[in-house]
């Protein structure tokens, strides 16, 4: 087997901290089947919703009745992917702490507010979750960050302050050499209705060029799926795909923005044929869920209907191109990658300097 030094993979920028987090989160042939649970302005929705349908409760659901939602979802459908996506304000701890997550399924964390500020666009600019941050979700033991950034190269001012933020937080990821996944998602500004013509229309066209001004600032790429079955012709959703492949400079994976499960399935299998490497994604896959009134109910529908969705998305995903061959890599490759004497002491900016005189054959190093 020949060896290759680990200088071409600190080239690609990834440093072992990055390497390690990135086998985490894959399937053993480097393809990423992750789940997301991390959704909370969503899932407080659905959960007020759900309260109100069953009791007649007018109420906010409280912390505790989240973090059990999230530890349910979490130990259903965690055995089932190579990593879990969850926030850390409600799920990180509670979901560790219960035991409702393998070993063996890798752990991402995302670092923003929910719910950012808007300009006078009527764009959201992205901030970090109060009282969390980059360094803590390392300290935390979680395999990676993941920001999600909202993103219109049209709208100047948020583009230029989220561009800023994305800059800013993958800088903070190579600091703490901590895996960091990209979310951008296209919205509705200056007037538009969420769902407007206008939105629909230019969707693919933002996430392809999200994509060329992003995707080099971070490790893996979660992108949206750049048009809209049914709107644009089959044909066209696969040059758009190819479109966004080529726009890619990181590995890419797909999300799928609160899609049902049928759309989001078909459109798994057109982003395989097209070069992703994996999928995130989250309400596609539970968002009925909260429609149940007990909790008994509530586990059911996740132990069975959930975890069959996220099993037959697993089995496309495994079809896909793995992370590594995006970096010009095969796994032959990487088993024969090596390091040099004094990497230990080099990493993370030091230096490795022999001293004088002889060498103690007893020393231990």
């Amino acid at each position: 087997m020949a060896t290759t030094s680990i200088t071409r993979l600190y080239g690609l920028g990834l440093t072992p901290g990055k390497l390690r987090g990135l086998q985490r989160i894959s399937n053993p042939n480097g393809t990423l089947s992750m789940v997301a649970t991390d959704q909370n302005s969503s899932m407080i929705k659905m959960m007020k919703k759900a309260l109100k349908d069953a009791t007649g409760e007018d109420r906010e659901p409280t912390y505790a009745e989240i973090a059990d939602a999230k530890v349910m979802l979490s130990r259903a459908l965690s055995p089932h992917c190579s990593g879990l996506l969850v926030d850390g304000y409600y799920g990180y701890a509670s979901t560790i702490a219960a035991y409702a997550v393998p070993p063996g399924t890798g752990l991402l964390i995302r670092v923003e507010k929910s719910g950012a500020d808007k300009n006078a666009a009527g764009a959201p600019c992205g901030e970090v979750e109060p009282g969390w941050g980059v360094h803590k979700i390392k300290r935390c033991g979680a395999d990676a960050v993941k920001l999600l950034a909202q993103f219109e190269p049209g709208e100047f001012d948020s583009a230029e302050k989220n561009f800023e933020f994305t800059r800013q937080m993958y800088e903070q990821c190579i600091e703490h050499d901590i895996l960091f996944l990209l979310e951008p998602i296209h919205f509705p500004y200056n007037g538009e209705k969420e769902g407007a013509a206008s939105q629909v229309a230019r969707k693919a066209s933002t996430v392809i060029e999200s994509a060329k001004y992003l995707s080099r600032y971070c490790d893996i790429y979660k992108s949206e799926f750049p048009g809209t079955l049914g709107v644009e012709t089959d044909a066209q959703l696969v040059d758009n795909l190819k479109r966004l492949n080529d726009a890619c400079v990181k590995p890419w994976v797909l999300l799928s923005a609160g899609v049902d499960y049928d759309k989001y399935k078909k459109q798994v299998e057109m982003a395989m044929k097209a070069g992703a490497s994996g999928i995130l994604g989250g309400r596609a896959f539970w968002k009925e869920f909260f429609t149940y009134n007990s909790p008994a109910d509530r586990q059911k529908f996740a132990e069975t209907e959930c975890v069959k969705r996220v099993k037959e998305t697993d089995a496309i995903v495994r079809t896909g191109t793995p992370w590594f061959a995006k970096y010009g890599l095969t796994m032959e490759d990487l088993h024969g990658i090596r390091t040099t004497e004094g990497w230990h002491a080099r990493y993370g900016g030091g230096t490795a300097v022999k001293g004088s005189g002889p060498v103690d054959p007893n020393a231990v190093y």
